[in-house]
This record gives C-alpha cells, structure tokens and sequence, in this order.
C-alpha cells in the first residue's frame, strides 16, 4: 500500500494501530486480550504479576466495510518494583504507551480513582485514553454509574466502557470505541501473524502458567521457565523447558515427592502445548537453582526481560 504523495497524508482505505492495554495487577488485562484477539496469549491465573513481558496481539479484520489492523500489547501490571525483574516490567509498560495509538486503561469497579497508581503514567501519552471499566457482572448497576462519573471527574477520559471481560459483555462497543480511533495506516505486520513472540516464548509461557497454578507463596514469583530447545519434526515438537529457582527449597518444592508435582505440571503444559500448536509434544523439564535472578542484571537480559 502506498501513501498519497500528492498531500503527504495516507489514502484513507485501512486503519492500523498500536493498542496498549494497562491496569494494576490482576483486573483483568491478559482475559481482556485473549477476548479481543481471539486467541491464548497471556497468561491468566488468580495471582498477581503474572505477566512479565509485553505481549502483542495482532488482530486484522474489517469494520464498516474498511480493514484494520489492531496490535494489542497486553503489559505487566503497575507495580512499585521490589527486584531489577520489576524495574524491568515497568519499562515494558512505559514503552508501550509511548507507540501507543490508543490506550485502554483497565480498572476494576472497586478501584479508587483518586491517587490511582496509573495516573501518573497516563500523563505519558497525548493519544486517546479509553477507561475499560471491568468486573461489572460483580457490580450494581448504580456503583458502575458512580464509578463511571468518579473516573470522568478525576482524567476525563475520550471514553469510559463497563464490560466483564470474564463474559464478554460488552466487548462489541469497546471493540467500536478502539477500532473508530486508529489512524488511517497501512498494515505494520504480516495478515497471517497473531504475535511478535517467537513459538518458544508460549512454550515458556505454558510452563509458567502452570507453576502459578499449582504453587502457593513464593514459589510462582521466584521462578522462571526458559525453553533450551524447540525442535519441530513432521509428527511432534520436542520440547526442553529449563525451569529456575532461587533457592535449593524450591528446586525440591517444584520437583515434589518422588517427582510428582513437576510430573503433573509436565503433563498439563504438554497438553496445552499440543492444542495451541496443533502438534504433538514431547516435553523434557528440568529444575536449575539460579540464586538472586530477579536482581541480576546480566541474567534478566539473558531472559529477554531488557526492551
């Protein structure tokens, strides 16, 4: 596609954007991708900090009769950083709203508006701020509406939407709102790519997601999955997941009694795995004791956690 040299400006037959998706921890950010794009792409658990990494979502499709294309970056939630591995979530963040086309600030009904932790890095981008005001379906009609007034007083958004991302209610009009305020542009990436992430990062991705989900305490945030091999064959993909620990307790606490915990974690990775790659896998583990990863510079970089 060529731009319109005569006037300089693009020719108005396909929108194309960079769509950032921000919040506090745990409001519903990564469900709230996974409904936009169609697909699994970030991890969603209980636990906070999930997400690590700015994950972008490629969406391309039609609406009112012109195509678009949608990158959704979904970001690690707000948070004062205790370790290097935080300061570095946060710079995913702050880069993300700065090629930001659109902003779509996701906050729970139950948040306060007034010294809301966000704010600040709201004040980082001049492009339209849509508040996506989530976990209606927890809520009365009448606290949505007092939220709803709380939040135009306090930012006076371009836009306030109440959905449940949980039960896709009212995704259609958010989808509106986000499409309706992309630039005219040509596309940035390939129709056929869903993400910019590489297949080992999902494999990671997998792994780490079942850690948070059978592990309490520390155990989920001292750990880190890094996929030492992806091979793909014609009949199977094999796949060896090096899982790190800070500490020589937790090697023992993910291994389990006679092996059986890092067993079942293997057994619902391998599975999630075989349906997002439409493959079979076959998936080796193992545990390495990494002291202090989370405040080592040099190792975070090694991770990918460095933009």
């Amino acid at each position: 596609m060529t731009e319109n040299v005569e006037n300089s400006t693009p020719l108005r037959n396909h929108r194309a954007g960079f769509v950032s998706i921000i919040g506090k921890p745990n409001v519903g950010k990564s469900t709230l991708m996974n409904v936009l794009v169609g697909e699994k792409m970030s991890i969603i658990t209980s636990k906070a900090q999930t997400t690590r990494h700015r994950i972008m979502g490629i969406l391309n499709g039609k609406h009112e009769d012109i195509p678009f294309q949608l990158v959704y970056s979904d970001t690690p939630g707000v948070v004062k950083p205790a370790y290097k591995l935080h300061d570095s979530m946060m710079t995913f963040v702050k880069g993300s709203l700065e090629d930001a086309d659109v902003v779509l600030f996701v906050t729970e009904v139950g948040e306060k508006a007034s010294n809301h932790e966000v704010i600040p890095l709201l004040e980082r981008t001049q492009s339209p701020v849509i508040v996506v005001l989530n976990k209606i379906d927890l809520s009365s009609d009448e606290e949505v509406k007092r939220k709803i007034d709380e939040w135009e007083a306090e930012i006076q958004p371009a836009a306030i939407i109440p959905i449940s991302a949980l039960h896709s209610a009212n995704i259609q009009t958010l989808f509106d709102a986000v499409i309706t305020r992309l630039p005219f542009h040509p596309p940035y990436f390939d129709e056929d790519e869903l993400t910019d992430k590489p297949e080992r990062f999902f494999a990671s991705e997998i792994v780490r997601e079942k850690i948070f989900l059978n592990y309490r305490q520390e155990i989920p945030y001292s750990s880190e999955v890094v996929i030492s091999e992806f091979k793909e064959r014609d009949d199977m993909i094999v796949i060896r997941a090096e899982i790190l620990v800070e500490r020589k307790s937790q090697k023992g606490i993910i291994i389990g009694e006679k092996g059986e915990m890092l067993k079942k974690i293997g057994t619902q990775a391998r599975e999630d795995m075989e349906a997002f790659f439409g493959k079979k896998v076959f998936l080796e583990q193992y545990v390495k004791v990494e002291p202090e990863w989370r405040s080592n510079e040099r190792k975070l970089r090694q991770f990918g956690y460095e933009e």
